[in-house]
């Protein structure tokens, strides 16, 4: 059955009341209007005209058709406008992509190559990654990843308003993303829900830089502030669940007419207020910020510090079951051994144990026990002390030849560290590293092995990241001496970080550990040192050893981490 996804960059039209019949599922489109509305700046955007790119035909392909010997088409998830988008699978290093296909005659493709050509250079891993763009054979096609486990913004935000920490780290995410990508000359022009993915690790995607706008040929004389009022919308729905507009869209209902934009926080009960301040200060709609304090924000960049200028929001607390009130046993009631009893019953009395021998043969038996037992205490407590001195004697002695290289006496090994969980960390990548075997790397047995992705090119994880590793729960903050890692494979480069968050939610992003120490080699001791106190550290990897088939890949068989 072919694979479905939400990650395919697909540049469908219309506002998901009625789907397209040559789209693959809801999940593929993304919900536009058909007036090609990008924020509010309706008069400062301008479309190519219709209908020389509706007079331009699709290629007639099929699923199944190969582009330069490689990429085999598989599924249409769009057809519109003289061009097609369709999911394929890249032959030569077998996985899954997407494809956006035109004639190299209709009037958009030279733009669309421009388009993909720049946003590739831009190599930003917060954004959907454009691997290819030809021209051959009279068609212009241009190739994209595909995230088959990342989730679109809009079910979403269908399912009900986000917690006010997940819609601080969408905007906060989103607004960082633009401003590096306006830095570089680029802008999106058509970001909304559609074209927002988030991964499993809760790392936020944007797909169709600049080619999504190239595609349908929009353009704005006003990109930076057309972007911002964009991420101001997507925040508005975050927290209300409407579109902060009159009109319908992305399967949210806009706003009641007439009334105007008003805050979040006056359309639904319980909105963070400075989310919902943020939001408005955003959309810049004709003096919907007049009664604020604040100055708008025109840019993605002057978002971004706004966000950062925020206090943080910390995530929701995790809800765990009430544990039952604690029962004392009859042991601990001092009735053990007694019937139990029972109400309405009367309570038999306790007899009273015999009284002590106080014959004559009773005090002489007592005093030869008590003899007995200062005579055992007078000779434990000689040999007590003769053992003692003894050991303080050898213990100088030693002081000297027993030290190790670092410092820490060979007699002072750290006493074990039980990990709880691990969770695979890649957040400059697609959101996951191998997180089925991650057991494998601290069940104690040497053999197995937890591994990374395979990458091409350069041991640095192809130069695509600056790192991937796991991150090891500890159960609770706690004195961390020494972590332990055993790698397969070869020489690997690997760090230790830890975080100073003794929440349950493990922490989401790089910036969130510190670095502590580093190391290379195949057996790697990371001493933390003294007043390393954490409960969440993480093992990141940021050099991988070459295999046999000639890619890059790191392999942990064994962590251990000791106090």
């Amino acid at each position: 059955m072919a694979e479905r996804s939400t990650a395919a960059v697909d540049v469908a039209d219309n506002s998901g009341d009625k789907p397209l019949t040559a789209k693959a599922d809801k999940a593929t489109t993304d919900g536009v209007e058909a007036e090609n509305k990008v924020g509010t700046h309706k008069d400062t955007e301008r479309a190519e005209p219709e209908s020389p790119a509706r007079a331009a035909q699709p290629p007639e392909l099929h699923s199944g058709h190969k582009l330069a010997k490689r990429y085999r088409l598989e599924e249409c998830v769009t057809r519109l406008e003289g061009f097609s988008s369709w999911r394929a699978v890249d032959e030569k290093l077998r996985r899954a992509v997407g494809v956006h296909l035109l004639p190299a005659d209709h009037p958009r493709a030279r733009p669309v190559l421009a388009a993909a050509r720049s946003a590739a250079l831009l190599g930003d891993p917060r954004f959907v990654q454009v691997l290819d763009a030809v021209e051959e054979n009279d068609l212009v096609y241009v190739v994209h990843e595909w995230l088959p486990d990342a989730t679109e913004l809009t079910p979403l935000l269908a399912a009900g308003p986000m917690e006010p920490h997940d819609a601080y780290q969408l905007v906060s995410q989103v607004s960082q993303a633009m401003a590096a990508a306006h830095r570089e000359g680029l802008a999106h022009l058509r970001l909304h829900p559609g074209s927002v993915l988030r991964t499993e690790s809760g790392q936020y995607r944007i797909r169709g830089l600049a080619v999504m706008a190239a595609l349908r040929g929009i353009t704005s004389e006003h990109p930076q502030r057309t972007d911002t009022e964009a991420i101001g919308a997507l925040l508005y729905a975050a927290l209300t669940q409407r579109w902060p507009y009159e009109s319908n869209a992305h399967g949210l209902s806009g706003l009641p007419k007439g009334v105007g934009l008003i805050a979040p926080d006056q359309v639904r009960a319980g909105v963070h207020r400075g989310l919902s301040e943020l939001a408005m200060r955003a959309l810049v709609n004709d003096g919907a910020t007049a009664s604020r304090q604040e100055q708008p924000c025109t840019t993605p960049e002057e978002l971004a510090k706004a966000v950062a200028a925020m206090p943080r929001i910390r995530p929701p607390e995790s809800a765990f079951a009430t544990p039952p009130a604690y029962q004392r046993t009859n042991y601990q009631r001092g009735t053990y051994g007694q019937p139990p009893q029972h109400p309405g019953r009367a309570t038999q009395p306790v007899p009273v144990p015999p009284p002590p021998l106080q014959s004559r043969t009773g005090r002489a038996l007592k005093w030869s026990v008590s003899a007995l037992l200062i005579a055992a205490l007078g000779l434990g407590s000689w040999q007590l002390a003769d053992t003692l001195l003894k050991d303080g004697n050898q213990s100088k002695d030693d002081q000297h030849s027993q030290s190790t290289g670092d410092g820490m006496p060979k007699g002072k090994a750290g006493k074990q560290i039980a990990i709880q969980r691990a969770k695979d960390f890649d957040p400059q990548g697609d959101g996951q590293e191998k997180p089925r075997d991650l057991p494998k790397a601290y069940d104690g047995d040497p053999n197995t092995a937890w591994s990374t992705d395979a990458y091409r090119g350069y041991s640095t994880f192809g130069n695509l990241k600056s790192g991937a590793g796991i991150i090891l729960d500890l159960g609770k903050m706690q004195q961390v001496g020494n972590v332990k890692v055993t790698f397969l494979g070869g020489d690997t480069s690997v760090e230790l970080r830890a975080s100073t968050s003794s929440d349950d939610v493990l922490p989401g992003s790089l910036d969130g550990f510190k670095t502590v120490t580093k190391g290379t080699g195949t057996d790697v001791n990371l001493r933390a040192g003294k007043g390393l106190k954490a409960r969440y550290v993480l093992v990141w990897l940021t050099n991988l050893p070459q295999t046999a088939d000639g890619d890059y890949r790191g392999k942990i068989s064994e962590i251990k981490v000791t106090s």
